[in-house]
């Protein structure tokens, strides 16, 4: 393929989806990461699009939200490599709040299995993915239905979760900053998942390396608020995107990373698994390493998190 014939189907992918990683253009242009990145230099050169740690976005400063079916398709290795990490801090007996987004999608599928759970939701798509688990409660907010990402917002949905409280908050997001913390496009969007958040003692937020250090319009969560976030490896090269992580580890938020299968250049990577710990004050006193949210309820608690950890990886 001609570069120019690789530049413009690079900056139709960025169009239709607002923002896209490196990774992702490699693998449908069929080409290298560094020769996708001299791409995205020189279409960035002529004011066409934006480059961001990692990936390349609309220019303008802030993303725009991307609709269902082109979220669906993007980052999906990582994805549900996040899924599987993040339902192992997931309690048999346990109620939650799931938001809504394609990754946690992917996370109620595999909390399909988690006898006793009660899951409530403003998520069509968690709740369908739910919908035949016999051992699952699923609640659903009220509210009206947004199309683009079948969720459901609005003064129903936010009203409906007052006087909620659950153990923990499952949320995504558009952008992901040390400075500002999760944050969406839509302003309907952003006042449910702060709803959600206010209803919950724990927030994890589940979030791709793509998202690393991108800013979107709406904040939802401060990083204060953050407990873990439960995300996917960078490429070595992402500075930004390790030094983003570093800088959440510093204000006290747990990084749990998955690894995950990814392309560079059409050669397949081997799927690995990892879980990694980064330096830096923690909110509760823990265990080295990764460290479940019952670790901050003392000894006790974290003796019963390890021990339903390992339940859960024997089955």
């Amino acid at each position: 393929m001609f570069a120019a014939e690789r530049r413009q189907l690079i900056l139709e992918m960025v169009r239709a989806n607002g923002a896209v990683s490196l990774r992702e253009l490699a693998r449908v242009v069929q080409t290298s990461e560094v020769t996708v990145r001299r791409d995205v230099r020189a279409l960035e050169a002529e004011g066409l699009l934006d480059r961001r740690h990692g990936g390349a976005v609309l220019p303008g400063g802030f993303t725009r939200e991307s609709g269902f079916p082109q979220k669906s398709h993007l980052a999906t290795a990582e994805k549900t490599a996040i899924a599987d990490l993040a339902a192992n801090f997931v309690e048999e007996g346990e109620a939650i709040v799931v938001g809504a987004g394609t990754t946690t999608q992917e996370l109620a599928r595999r909390l399909a299995r988690v006898p006793g759970l009660t899951v409530v939701t403003n998520s069509l798509l968690v709740a369908q993915a739910l919908a035949h688990a016999n051992r699952v409660e699923v609640v659903m907010t009220g509210g009206t239905l947004r199309g683009s990402n079948y969720a459901l917002v609005g003064s129903g949905a936010e009203q409906s979760l007052q006087g909620l409280r659950v153990s923990r908050a499952f949320l995504s997001g558009s952008g992901l900053t040390a400075e500002r913390g999760l944050s969406t496009s839509n302003m309907l969007s952003a006042s449910v998942d702060r709803a959600l958040v206010q209803a919950a003692a724990e927030v994890v937020v589940l979030a791709d390396h793509t998202k690393l250090g991108t800013d979107t319009m709406f904040q939802t969560v401060p990083s204060d608020v953050i407990t873990r976030l439960v995300t996917d490896e960078p490429p070595a090269h992402d500075d930004r995107a390790h030094a983003e992580l570093q800088a959440l580890a510093d204000q006290g938020v747990q990084i749990a990373v998955a690894g995950a299968a990814g392309a560079s250049g059409g050669d397949e990577v081997p799927a690995r698994r990892q879980q990694r710990a980064l330096p830096g004050p923690r909110r509760g006193q823990a265990p080295p390493g990764l460290r479940p949210a019952a670790a901050m309820l003392g000894e006790q608690g974290a003796e019963r998190e390890r021990a339903r950890v390992a339940d859960l990886r024997r089955r």
